[in-house]
Order: structure tokens, then C-alpha cells, then sequence
């Protein structure tokens, strides 16, 4: 019989080895078996510029920190996992935390539903709730810098500067183009070994000509993921042939990115850290008893909450937060396109792109590319305008009228209700019972979940929400079962100021 502890697979992970340069930080993981069998792998993060300075306690210490991250995915599959390294209390109790949450997460997501991906009889454990998840014991060395002495330093930021952890989706592109004409950006590509880099392509070349802030680390994280594959025996060997809109295993994978923004942040002395995440990634949910967050942890408001107290418990004085939080895709779309056209023609939302002509282009095929689409049409635009052809546009439309997207229910009845009623998709059996009228989705939407605005520091609340409101149909607010309307005004904006101490958790 299956159970949770069948999964734990490996006696011994140890992220140690660390090695620092200017430009480059890097660390061995290291894999042992019980059978005594060993294998590392090296995970790096390389940048255009110096940051690092191996006899600074607070760089070694953020090195630490960062190449620590992946670590997180692995808390339910060894028996000890050590981390060696510059840590401090409070990133001792970060990376516990975040390990707890993720396993459960995994758990949940990966190991309790239909997965592609393990093998019998690995597919079929049942739920068991506990008070506790992760199964590795965890420990913390630090055998290298010893002569180093951490202490808190309380940083000075300027709230008039933006890191944007940057791709070529819709989200970060609309957070570009907002904070060009309310502040300073400082877009940060992480280049992700990999055909993941392919989606910021056009974007990433675009910035590189207009934005003198605009930063590409590299991180080879994507390759560590796959050979951790690689090193668990439950995980199918033919992992990498199978078509799948999920990863096998992982779920702790933004803060991976996030963590390489960080040494740009820090040294610029930059207040904000902007994720262009939108209304329906902040979720919750039940499996059996066991609370989870859809798997989606990572891109909600809880996990921004957690990274700007943990900045804050560091004396760095970051904020980090989504400016998108009130909007679903329909809205981004049409603020982006209406707004930022410019912007908008480098839009790569699809990860089977491919290059062609000098650019990387859509597949046209994928359930994202029929999603892009469909918006963009449902606008009255023209989805050519960020490289779909005649013919992806048509059999774009085509698909949808037989195939569902991914949107939350009331967000997926307004876009076909839009297509059906601008005659861009057929009437059928699937069409007329998917498409409903939710006039709310074309609104700024604040409710006590999903998007409040105690998760918004009050600096940027008034210049967001004016951009913001030239191209919403109003704003609502969750009442029970209903929205109702209210009004952005100045008293709507200050009610409430940011509150670190854990209230919106």
C-alpha cells in the first residue's frame, strides 16, 4: 500500500559549495542515494553586472538564500536535506516555512490528483491529513564562511523605483508600461536555461533598445529541475516525452526568479518589487481535510505578503506586490492593447514558441495561444499584431468554439459571451452553455480574498488606479454572493494603509 512516507525515496540532499564572483554565484547539489550512490549537479546564477563581494556578509548571505530556493520542492522525497551556508534566524525560519507550505502544496497538487507523470503505484495514494508535511529533517552549516559575522542592517530603498520581474506575458508588460509613466523601471529578465527564455525574446530586445535599467541574469534552474527528475525513482523515465500542461513535481518555482532579482533590488536600492500576477492566482482550496492553495501559491497575494515580511524582518524595506491584483486577463489585455500597443507587439504567451523571421513566434496551437486569441479578438484587435497569422486566428476561433480555456468560471462566460455576441466563434451545444454575461470581469474587482488593498502600499494606490480606471467599466466590491459598485475616489484609496504584521494571511 501506498503512503506518503513510500515517497520518501532518497536519504540525503546538501546544497553546500558555494562559490562566489562578482558577476556569479553558484552551488552543488548533491544527491545521495541510500544505496550510498552520490551525483551533483551545479546550480548557477550569472549577471551582466557585479553584485556580489565574497567578504560581504549581506552578499553572502543573499547568495546563500538564493541558491537555497530550489531546495524547496524536495522536503517530501529525503530523509535529510542540509543547507550550508550564511544563514540568519529569520532565513532559517523562511525556508522552513516555505518547504512546509510547498510540500503540502505538492501533496495536494501532484501526488493526491491525476498525474502523468508517476509511476504505478505511485499514482495512487490516498489522503491522510497531518500536522505536518514535510517529511525530511532539515539542517543548517555553515562550514565556508565562518569568519563572516551576519548583523541586520536597515536599508534605506526610493519608493520611486520598480524591479519588475519581467517575461513577454501580458502581466509583466502592462506592469512595464504603468510604472514608465509613474516611476523608475528597473525590468529583470531571469534567463532561464531552457526553451522557457524563448517567450521573453521579443520583449527582453525591445526593452534592451528603450529601457537603460533593463537586466538578464541567467540561471541554469530549469536543468537542475529536470535532473532532479532524473534522480527520483517514481518519476515515469520518459518524463520528458510526455505532453503535459503541468511540471511533474515542483510548485516553489517564482521565488527561484525572484530570489535572482534580488541582488539587483538591493544593490539600487529599490523599493518595490513588482510580480504581474492577476485576480484569480490568489486561490484556496480543500483536498480531504488538507488546506491548500490550487497550486498556485507562488502567484498569490499570500506569498507576496510573506516576501515583504520577510524584507522587512531583514531591515531591507521592499515592498512586493502585483499593481494587477484587481484585474482578470480581459481587462489586462484590453488596458495593455489599448493603452500600450507599442508594448503589446512583443507579447509571447505561449511556450511552445519558436523563432521565425529573426523573432519568436507563437505556436498558435495551445490552449494559451487560443486563450490570446480570443481576448484579443473579443476587443475588437487584431492578434497579428503580436505574431499570429491568418490561419492561427482562424483556427483559433475554431478551437474554442469546441474546447474550454483556462479561466475561472465567470471570466471564461464573459469571453464567450463577447464571441458570441461579436459572431467570432459558432453557436453549438458547448458555446451557448459556456457563455454568460459577467459584467463584474470587465471591472476593477476588490474583495477580502483575493484583492485587497492592505496588500498595496498607499504610495503607489492613487497614479495606478487613475491608468487603471480610464479603461475599467467601474469597480465592485464582493458583498456575499454579489458585487456591488463603488466608487475609486480618495477615500477609497486611503481607508486602509499597508499593514506588514500578518492580518491579510
Amino acid at each position: 500500500m501506498i503512503n506518503l512516507e513510500s515517497f520518501k525515496v532518497l536519504k540525503k540532499l546538501s546544497v553546500n559549495n558555494i562559490h562566489i564572483e562578482p558577476r556569479k554565484v553558484k552551488a552543488s547539489y548533491c544527491v545521495e542515494k541510500f544505496t550510498g550512490e552520490t551525483s551533483i549537479f551545479e546550480l548557477i546564477y550569472s549577471y551582466e553586472h557585479p553584485y556580489f563581494r565574497k567578504t560581504e556578509p549581506g552578499d553572502v548571505n543573499l547568495a546563500s538564500m538564493m541558491l537555497a530556493q530550489v531546495a524547496l520542492n524536495y522536503g517530501l522525497f529525503f530523509e535529510t536535506i542540509e543547507f550550508d551556508g550564511l544563514f540568519d534566524k529569520t532565513d532559517q525560519q523562511f525556508l522552513k516555512d516555505m518547504m512546509e507550505n510547498t510540500s503540502r502544496e505538492i501533496l495536494t497538487n501532484k501526488l493526491l490528483v491525476k498525474n502523468e507523470f508517476l509511476k504505478p503505484p505511485f499514482d495512487n495514494l490516498q489522503p491522510a491529513k497531518r500536522d505536518k508535511y514535510t517529511q525530511a529533517r532539515l539542517f543548517f552549516n555553515n562550514t565556508q564562511f565562518g569568519s563572516l559575522r551576519l548583523e541586520k542592517q536597515e536599508a534605506e530603498t526610493d519608493l520611486n523605483k520598480y524591479a519588475i520581474l519581467s517575461s513577454g506575458g501580458k502581466d509583466s508588460l502592462l506592469s512595464y508600461g504603468i510604472i514608465k509613466e509613474i516611476g523608475e523601471p528597473y525590468p529583470v529578465f531571469i534567463n532561464e536555461a531552457g526553451r522557457h527564455w524563448f517567450t521573453a525574446v521579443n520583449s527582453h530586445r525591445y526593452y534592451k533598445e528603450i529601457e537603460p535599467h533593463t537586466e538578464k541574469p541567467w540561471c541554469n534552474s530549469d536543468r537542475l529541475f529536470n535532473w532532479m527528475l532524473k534522480q527520483l525513482p517514481f518519476i515515469k523515465e520518459n518524463y520528458a516525452t510526455i505532453r503535459a500542461d503541468i511540471y511533474p513535481v515542483r510548485l516553489w518555482t517564482v521565488a527561484v526568479f525572484l530570489f535572482g532579482v534580488l541582488p539587483v533590488a538591493r544593490k539600487k536600492g529599490i523599493g518595490n518589487i513588482l510580480i504581474g500576477d492577476e485576480y484569480d492566482t490568489t486561490l484556496k482550496g480543500n483536498l480531504e481535510g488538507i488546506s491548500h492553495y490550487n497550486g498556485l501559491y507562488d502567484q498569490s497575494k499570500y506569498f507576496d505578503n510573506a516576501l515583504t515580511r520577510y524584507y522587512k524582518n531583514k531591515g531591507w524595506a521592499i515592498f512586493q506586490y502585483s499593481l494587477l491584483r484587481s484585474l482578470g486577463e480581459l481587462l489586462i489585455m484590453k488596458t495593455l492593447i489599448k493603452r500600450y500597443p507599442e508594448l503589446q507587439k512583443h507579447q509571447v504567451s505561449c511556450h511552445a514558441a519558436h523563432e521565425m523571421n529573426g523573432r519568436m513566434s507563437p505556436c498558435g496551437k495551445c490552449e494559451k495561444c487560443r486563450r490570446i486569441i480570443g481576448m484579443v479578438m473579443a476587443l475588437d484587435e487584431n492578434p497579428e499584431a503580436c505574431g499570429y497569422s491568418e490561419v492561427q486566428i482562424r483556427e483559433g476561433l475554431k478551437a474554442l468554439a469546441n474546447k474550454s480555456v483556462k479561466q475561472i468560471g465567470s471570466d471564461a462566460a464573459q469571453l464567450y459571451f463577447m464571441l458570441l455576441e461579436k459572431g467570432l466563434i459558432e453557436k453549438n451545444e458547448f458555446t451557448l452553455k459556456v457563455a454568460r454575461e459577467h459584467s463584474e470581469i470587465l471591472k476593477l474587482r476588490f474583495d477580502h480574498e483575493r484583492s485587497t488593498l492592505e496588500d498595496m502600499p498607499l504610495h503607489i494606490r492613487k497614479p495606478l488606479f487613475t491608468i487603471l480606471g480610464r479603461y475599467a467599466n467601474g469597480a465592485v466590491v464582493r458583498q456575499g454572493q454579489k458585487w456591488v459598485e463603488t466608487e475609486i475616489n480618495n477615500d477609497f484609496l486611503t481607508e486602509t494603509k499597508y499593514k506588514f504584521d500578518g492580518q491579510n494571511n
